[in-house]
């Protein structure tokens, strides 16, 4: 007979386990997204530290690779990779030409603020020169577009957020995380040049053949893609399938070819994106087919499970100087003061964020993740790979810093938008409370002070002696009338003597008919027996004297 084995290995246990948590997960989606508006990132972050090496160790991925660093660096670009694509494919028709404005301002002045912000609070809250706090602040500096399309997708964000501000914050995730090469690498050259000559490399290396040969290839090849497409779907040559997940093989291919000649391949993919579908008609031909959202949502449940089970918790430490006061500190201060200030003195300047209320949302959610997570492992492999002995300072602590912070976006972004309507349900019921305590028996409404009053007031008129008494009980109860109301003027009747062609002479039986039964259809229209009446006038008032002819 053959022996059962049942095989332990993480290889076979891993798949199971992140493949069952998003099954549940999905079976409850609607409870959890559009009820508990709770972030998928969260939960799949919190099952990742649940199954990890801290909690129940049933996943670790150090041991799945001799380098562990470039593991996590290659899953976190394929994932920004396919984010960034997905983000530019979503945007509007020609939406970077036109909001060219509030995009470049975004991506210069407000990204260049919130990367010194970042910079400042690590060097002060670590000690560190400001050349190392500028290479750790490059990190965190982006927002990230996982994280963002969690936040920017959903009942809560068509309901709330406005169509611009969710565009806007789409193409600035998209756009600004290719863009934190020029930061980072801004701060590896000071680190390792110095001087004059650092920023001449950095704007040769850095900018002209990282940055805009990046622009160059993504705008081609999508625009190249894009007709082949088109053609191939005209011509009755590609199938649905492929047609739909042209966009995901295309963001694979940049980042092959962008990884073998050294450029920018994350702002490469979004640049493509929106070369891809300028004219519109690839987002019209997919916008109902839910392949983005679907493939958002794998790719994040997917990643912050992993990232839960990666987490060095062990580097936190009261011997080091990443105690867990400074960590505390530094999340606390960059969610505070890294975009939400800036945005809130600058958002007259950006037209696409139109009132205060828009420059809170957009400050507060600017989430860091993903991006943050690659930028990290990419500086320091750039320190090993150039022996940097200058940078050695901050290989140490720049992975562990950047974990704890995309920890606190995770957890503060996603609980925010739960506290957010669970506060407001709180103040309608108090409100409501209130409102039933201020008109229960026994108190004065406004309607019956005033009626109290006026009767004061008729009182002291007829008797000044009765003006100051006590006003009855009745007052007090709500809906209480006046124990003198005023009574109603009466109107001078007209008699049947003085207008004697009102009375009308009996109605002849033959010209009393029957209503028609088309006319009422909802009420009785059987025929009734009608006898003949006088309309009459009825009047009790006294009879008005008649002017003598004297």
């Amino acid at each position: 007979m053959g022996e059962i084995h049942i095989h332990t290995d993480q290889l076979q246990v891993v798949p199971g386990l992140i493949g069952g948590f998003i099954f549940v997960l999905g079976l409850c989606s609607l409870i959890t997204k559009e009820r508990l508006f709770l972030s998928e990132t969260l939960l799949s972050m919190v099952f990742g530290i649940i199954i990890g090496p801290q909690v129940l160790n049933w996943m670790d991925p150090s041991t799945w690779s001799s380098n562990e660093y470039q593991l996590t660096q290659e899953f976190s670009r394929y994932a920004l990779a396919i984010e960034v694509m997905i983000a530019g494919v979503t945007l509007p028709k020609k939406y970077l030409l036109k909001e060219w404005k509030s995009v470049l301002f975004l991506l210069l002045p407000v990204m260049s603020i919130m990367w010194l912000v970042s910079a400042a609070i690590i060097k002060f809250t670590f000690s560190l020169s400001f050349v190392h706090a500028l290479a750790i602040g490059a990190c965190i500096a982006p927002t990230d577009p996982v994280l963002a399309n969690a936040i920017l997708k959903g009942m809560f964000a068509e309901s709330h957020v406005p169509l611009r501000l969710r565009n806007i914050l789409t193409a600035e995730s998209g756009a600004n995380d290719g863009l934190g090469y020029p930061f980072l690498f801004f701060a590896l050259y000071l680190m390792r040049l110095g001087g004059g000559k650092a920023i001449a490399t950095w704007f040769h290396s850095t900018w002209l053949y990282q940055v805009a040969l990046s622009v160059v290839i993504g705008a081609v090849t999508g625009f190249v893609c894009r007709k082949a497409l088109r053609y191939a779907e005209t011509a009755g040559w590609v199938d649905k399938e492929s047609f739909l997940s042209s966009s995901i093989t295309l963001a694979l291919l940049l980042v092959g070819v962008c990884t073998m000649v050294g450029t920018d391949d994350i702002l490469c993919c979004f640049v493509a994106g929106n070369s891809f579908t300028w004219d519109d008609w690839f987002r019209v031909e997919t916008e109902d087919t839910g392949l983005q959202e679907t493939m958002n949502g794998l790719l994040s449940m997917t990643f912050f499970i992993y990232f839960g089970a990666i987490i060095p918790w062990s580097a936190y430490t009261v011997e080091n100087m990443l105690g867990p006061w400074r960590i505390v500190i530094v999340v606390v201060l960059i969610m505070l003061l890294r975009r939400l200030p800036v945005l809130l003195a600058s958002y007259r300047l950006i037209p696409a964020i139109r009132t205060w209320q828009d420059a809170l949302f957009a400050g507060w959610f600017g989430p860091v993740g993903v991006s943050a997570v690659f930028y990290s492992l990419e500086t320091i492999k750039q320190i090993d790979d150039h022996e940097d002995s200058n940078g050695e300072s901050i290989r140490h602590i720049v992975y562990p810093i950047v974990c704890a912070v995309v920890f606190g976006s995770v957890l503060v972004h996603g609980v925010t938008i739960p506290l957010v309507l669970m506060g407001k349900r709180v103040k309608t019921t108090l409100s409501t409370s209130a409102s039933s305590v201020w008109n229960q028996p026994g108190r004065m409404s406004f309607g019956n002070l005033s009626a109290w009053i006026n009767d004061k007031r008729q009182r002291s008129a007829d008797d000044p002696q009765k003006a100051n008494q006590q006003p009855s009980p009745a007052y007090f109860s709500p809906g209480a009338e006046s124990p003198n109301p005023a009574r109603p003027k009466r109107r001078n009747m007209l008699s049947n003597e003085v207008l004697p062609e009102l009375s009308l002479p009996p109605a002849e039986i033959g010209s009393l008919q029957p209503p028609d039964t088309n006319d009422d259809l909802f009420m009785n229209t059987e025929p009734r027996n009608i006898s003949p009446r006088h309309i009459v006038i009825l009047d009790t008032s006294p009879p008005l004297e008649r002017p003598s002819n004297n």
